[in-house]
């Protein structure tokens, strides 16, 4: 009896073709034969690379037959955000202003991924430049929910959730600004971490706020997760990242530990914002009784400047924004408008017409407040708002090891549901606090809420490199609430099968 590969976790690839049980080729031509069924509802791809993914498997199947060692994710189909440079693909950001970009290097975290034996089989969509949280500004095409195809998969990271989800590949690299890979998670009802700042590189990776950007990994289970995190982080500080540091640890190695006796902390507060809807709220109550079933104890901390920090971000995301994409002028690389007289007219009309509306916004909105007379007036108060933010949750885990939140204040949105920007930047209250101290984040699915029948997640926060403690309370709701994210059940055994 055949075995569909949305049945297998990326571990139980690895065990497979480690154990010559099924060849890596095998599995790239199933993962290729899922994208090829599932694929046009879903639409969670912007490139398909099936010769670099042939190829990859076939260099693991030879090193395998060499007797040659293999890597912890040998054989284990990949996608990759479209912001990310991976050679032999396009790097577009989901913009007209990149279309057709090809890249000419490879992104560290890909590229470890690469090492670790992993098959790239192409590029995600996602909202332009990271702009969005529901993949609705991407220049080419909207992604789907696979839970509900009428539906959004959250963003910016969209594409990447949605192919965990539809069963098309089983881990997946995205970027979190301000909550661009645990809104995604939450949404499509995987796994998704974003690591403390500074733990995995960022070099080749298309920058939004490069005070805030992190690079971490989707997939239906925490233990695919952390797998994931070993292959991004064991290699140690990249030398072409300045912010990146070491992680010398391992992330499975104490994932299945008790947490008896240990802290979990509530806001409650945040637990009473409007907007939270109730099923949301119930997912908060079913998490923390989880938690204390398995010996740990709830305390009530607080982050009294938290309110501020949505406000801080739309100051300080918006102007490190206009410094990044000021690169993109229409002269050195990216769209360039034809006909212009001047240089001026040519950068101001390549600009104008290879942006798109969100971009264009959050760059003008950076350039107002990085001004004369104004920068004094907004930018430097967020900084210090997020000194005290930063402040605050250093306190917080003076009482507690983590801290249990919402990872979105309601499920998955129809599209075009929400038109006014400041509605959607409310979709990522939850989590932009995490992105302005630095700190990790995890959200994890806990189930189908009860009124929308939609996946549901909750989010649990850290201090700064305490990831793989993070990820252990991350597993104790994952055993205490259910089973792991699963394939949306439309797509589940479409395409995909392993003779």
């Amino acid at each position: 009896m055949a075995t569909n590969l949305d049945q297998l976790s990326a571990a139980d690839i690895a065990a497979g073709v480690h154990a010559g049980k099924f060849s890596a080729t095998d599995v790239a031509v199933a993962a290729l034969d899922a994208i090829k069924a599932r694929e046009p509802k879903v639409q969670a791809f912007l490139e398909i690379a099936e010769s670099l993914a042939l190829d990859a498997a076939g260099k693991t199947d030879a090193r395998r037959s060499h007797g040659e060692e293999l890597g912890p994710l040998a054989g284990v189909p990949i996608a990759v955000k479209d912001n990310m440079h991976l050679i032999g693909t396009h790097t577009t950001c989901a913009s007209h202003m990149l279309e057709g970009y090809k890249s000419v290097f490879t992104a560290t975290c890909v590229q470890r991924l690469l090492n670790a034996g992993a098959t790239p089989i192409g590029k995600t969509n996602m909202d332009e430049f990271a702009f969005g949280s529901s993949t609705e500004t991407s220049y080419f095409h909207p992604t789907a929910n696979p839970w509900d195809t009428a539906r959004v998969p959250g963003g910016s990271s969209g594409g990447s959730a949605a192919a965990v989800a539809a069963g098309e590949v089983p881990l997946a690299l995205g970027s979190d600004t301000g909550g661009s890979i645990r809104q995604p998670a939450s949404f499509c009802g995987v796994v998704g971490l974003k690591p403390t700042y500074g733990a995995v590189s960022r070099y080749g990776v298309v920058a939004f706020g490069s005070s805030l950007d992190q690079v971490g990994p989707f997939g239906r289970s925490v233990a695919d997760v952390a797998l994931a995190m070993n292959a991004l982080t064991s290699p140690g500080r990249d030398p072409y990242d300045s912010t990146s540091q070491d992680c010398p640890v391992d992330f499975l190695e104490h994932l299945e530990d008790p947490i008896v006796g240990k802290k979990v902390g509530i806001v409650p507060e945040l637990l009473e914002v409007e907007g939270l809807t109730p099923e949301c709220r119930l997912a908060i109550d079913g998490a923390r009784a989880a938690l204390e079933k398995q010996g740990a104890e709830i305390v009530e901390v607080d982050l009294p400047n938290i309110s501020s920090a949505v406000a801080a971000y739309y100051v300080i995301g918006p102007c490190e924004a206009f410094s990044n994409l000021a690169r993109f002028d229409g002269v050195r690389y990216g769209y360039q408008e034809k006909g212009c007289a001047t240089l001026a007219e040519q950068t101001s009309k390549s600009r104008a017409h290879g942006f798109g509306a969100e971009a264009k916004r959050r760059q003008m909105l950076g350039a107002y407040l990085l001004s004369s007379g104004v920068y004094d007036k907004y930018y430097y108060p967020a900084q210090q708002v997020r000194t005290l933010i930063t402040r605050d949750y250093k306190h917080a885990y003076e009482k507690c090891d983590v801290i249990l939140l919402p990872a979105s204040p309601r499920t998955a949105f129809k599209f075009g549901e929400i038109s006014d920007p400041t509605q959607m930047y409310a979709s990522d209250m939850f989590t932009i606090s995490n992105n302005i101290v630095g700190n990790g984040g995890i959200s994890v699915p806990v189930g189908l809420g009860k009124d929308s029948n939609l996946p549901v997640s909750v989010q649990l926060q850290g201090p700064a490199f305490k990831d793989r403690v993070l990820l252990q309370f991350a597993r104790a709701v994952e055993c205490g609430c259910g089973r792991p994210g699963t394939v949306a059940p439309d797509f589940s055994g479409k395409g995909g099968d392993l003779s």
